[in-house]
């Protein structure tokens, strides 16, 4: 059934050509959805992109996805690699399978919703801007230094692939973190985390906070958002604004 979206094979393609044809093909025809096909491992997909269009990428896109973009929703019904998110500033990546290594990477803005696993340092120099605040809602679980030298924004991590008294396995969690939120659903030790957050129980505003983001990631990935709430969470909040002040300055 033709749905108006524009469609590019990028089966062999470089990724320097393929973003060069993506530019392009939005300048000239405007569409409201462009579905790349084939793809494997091209990198900065969607880079510094700042039109309101819809990308559906099937395959498994490579390092900096969505990089300093403004304003596209990406959709991934695959994998993504290291680097989704990039300093993205507003827009929406969608990740129905598992994400690399520092997604999230110095985000201001924008929201990422990965259906599985992540990586390393996720959310690593996440920070906000005036008015921007940028969300990553993991569905699975993460490897350590989640949130390290986070600034600002929140981190929602479910757990949902973990059994019901399972931790979660990621040390050095929140590791020179002095801004924004984490939260976890499930449990943590205390020797998972670094030594510059405190685990705080959720209130009622936090349940607010956090309900919108959990009603998009089960709309988005056909989870009962309902189920997901019912179950414990805690929250990480740092320590200090300035956790290594003394090193730098008198």
């Amino acid at each position: 059934m033709f749905d108006g979206a524009v469609r590019i094979n990028a089966e062999g393609m470089l990724h320097k050509d393929l973003n060069i044809l993506l530019r392009q093909t939005m300048l000239d025809r405007q569409p409201e959805k462009i579905v790349i096909n084939n793809v494997y491992g091209q990198r900065y997909i969607g880079t510094n992109l700042k039109q309101a269009i819809k990308v559906e990428i099937f395959g498994t896109p490579g390092n900096d996805l969505g990089a300093f973009m403004d304003g596209p929703v990406i959709h991934v019904y695959g994998n993504a690699q290291d680097g989704s998110g990039n300093t993205m500033n507003n827009g929406e990546i969608i990740v129905h399978g598992n994400a690399g290594d520092i997604a999230g990477f110095a985000a201001r803005g924008g929201e990422i919703y990965v259906k599985g696993n992540v990586g390393y340092r996720v959310g690593i120099h996440m920070k906000e801007y005036e008015d921007k605040k940028p969300t990553l809602v993991i569905g699975g679980t993460a490897q350590d230094f989640l949130g390290e030298y986070m600034a600002g924004g929140t981190l929602i991590v479910l757990g949902l692939n973990l059994a019901e008294n399972e931790r979660h396995k990621a040390n050095f969690i929140g590791t020179g973190m002095h801004g924004g939120v984490i939260y976890m659903r499930g449990r943590v030790a205390d020797h998972q985390l670094g030594k510059e957050v405190s685990q705080l129980e959720m209130d009622e505003s936090d349940a607010s906070a956090i309900k919108k983001y959990i009603g998009k990631f089960a709309q988005y990935f056909d989870y009962d958002a309902d189920e997901i709430l019912s179950r414990e969470f805690i929250k990480l909040l740092p320590l200090s604004h300035r956790p290594y002040g003394r090193l730098y300055a008198y």
